[in-house]
């Protein structure tokens, strides 16, 4: 008789390795050994042209997007307004990131703008002189934990009773906005005072103390991803040939110290403002965190297995229940997150948090990103750039004056964009990779 966990953990490993080509046929690749950097080249080619586009269609988005406004507007790619982009995009990218985990199983959660929003107000509120007077860390632990516990309770209504995610999150945006309104009382807002919580989006590391977090990070990656593609190479598997691995390497490198060279640069007016924002870290340890969640854990591979087929991750062990339910206390726990920050750039919290908005942003930016709404497919980075591009086209139209009616049109029109390459891009697909 065999190991239960052990077929669980092959069955859900077959379903959602994504480094797999498939889209050839196995004879159609050479073996590891004999694979140069031009048949890797060409498979991975055909890979994208059977639909497995990863992140080429956001790239080429933001690229675009970049050029279109920077042709109108000289200050688009200055140093200042690209560090200013960044830390724009940080708030759309980590409730993106939340939502991908929805996204993953083929559900969604409308509640999570404001589940950030009543993060951010039980944050403020503990944190108050005034009030309880918590310490910093104590009072971001408890907002986290709250957000956690209403994933937990609306993941437990939609996977124990099976309720529709789309009507249990969307009573939980207009609970939770109620429960916000409540807390914040008639006076409609909180102000933060502590310095800690303040200077998450308005401080910046130290010029010196950038380049080393950069390096580490770096190398990091780099040791990541030889020790990766020299495991696939030793277990026969498809790999980059060593040049092309050395290659993402470098290009690493390389980008890495572009961002530090533009972090660095000063951008202050009155006085010397220069250094990585302490929120860039944060929406990268995130990124980083739920990245290895997704991608080198078990429950990473059951989330991929259950979107892709749910009946089948079913009968292969998987729990079902405890994936879904887990996935959407770590949505919820994202979304905190989120709202720390967007409470952090703000200096407080009002009633004029619009959850709403901001959830719908989510979800356009974790679409726009890559992520498919199909379920089955997506990862930690697709939130990082779909936030970036959000923030890119709002950034970009506010520099030429564009109102509000037509930032709304245009945004819908990539977020339109983007579906419609995810479903053609699916339907090419083949049946096995689908």
């Amino acid at each position: 008789m065999s190991d239960p966990e052990l077929t669980t953990s092959s069955s859900a490993a077959a379903l959602v390795d994504e480094d797999e080509d498939l889209t050839a046929a196995p004879s159609a690749l050479p073996t590891v050994g004999t694979m140069t950097a031009r048949q890797y080249m060409s498979a991975a080619w055909g890979r994208i042209k059977g639909g497995d586009t990863g992140v080429l269609p956001v790239l080429a988005g933001l690229i675009l997007v970049s050029i279109l406004f920077q042709s109108q507007n000289d200050n688009f790619l200055t140093v200042a307004n690209i560090v200013n982009l960044l830390v724009q995009a940080a708030v759309f990218s980590l409730l993106a990131m939340g939502e991908i985990y929805a996204l993953l199983l083929g559900e969604i959660d409308l509640s999570a703008g404001f589940v950030a929003g009543l993060a951010a107000v039980v944050m403020a509120t503990l944190a108050k002189p005034s009030g309880l007077d918590w310490p910093w860390w104590a009072a971001i632990g408890a907002a986290l934990l709250v957000a956690s516990l209403i994933g937990l309770l609306q993941g437990s209504l939609i996977t124990r009773l099976g309720l529709p995610s789309f009507v249990v999150t969307l009573a939980g945006l207009l609970f939770w906005q109620g429960v916000m309104l409540r807390l914040l009382g008639s006076g409609g807002s909180i102000l933060i005072q502590d310095n800690v919580i303040n200077n998450i989006v308005s401080a910046n590391l130290g010029k010196t103390l950038g380049w080393i977090v950069m390096l580490v990070l770096v190398g990091i990656f780099a040791a990541g991803t030889w020790s990766r593609d020299e495991r696939r190479r030793a277990s026969g598997l498809t790999a980059p040939p060593r040049s092309l691995t050395l290659l993402k390497m470098g290009a690493a490198l390389v980008g890495g110290i572009v961002l530090i060279l533009i972090f660095n640069a000063d951008r202050g007016r009155v006085r010397e403002v220069a250094g990585v924002p302490w929120v860039i870290l944060v929406v990268l340890g995130v990124a980083v965190a739920w990245s290895f969640v997704l991608g080198r854990t078990r429950f990473g591979r059951y989330i991929y297995a259950i979107g892709g087929n749910a009946e089948a991750a079913r009968r292969a062990g998987i729990s079902l229940s405890k994936i879904r339910t887990s996935a959407f206390v770590l949505c919820s726990l994202t979304a905190g997150i989120a709202g720390v920050v967007y409470a952090s750039r703000l200096r407080s919290i009002s009633t004029a948090v619009d959850g709403g908005t901001l959830v719908l942003y989510a979800v356009a930016a974790a679409v726009i990103g890559g992520t498919s709404l199909f379920g089955g497919r997506g990862k930690a980075i697709h939130g990082v750039l779909g936030g970036i591009v959000i923030a890119a086209i709002y950034n970009g139209m506010g520099l030429l004056g564009f109102e509000a009616a037509i930032q709304y049109m245009v945004t819908a029109l990539v977020l339109l964009a983007a579906v419609v390459i995810d479903a053609v891009s699916r339907r090419n697909r083949p049946a096995a990779a689908r």
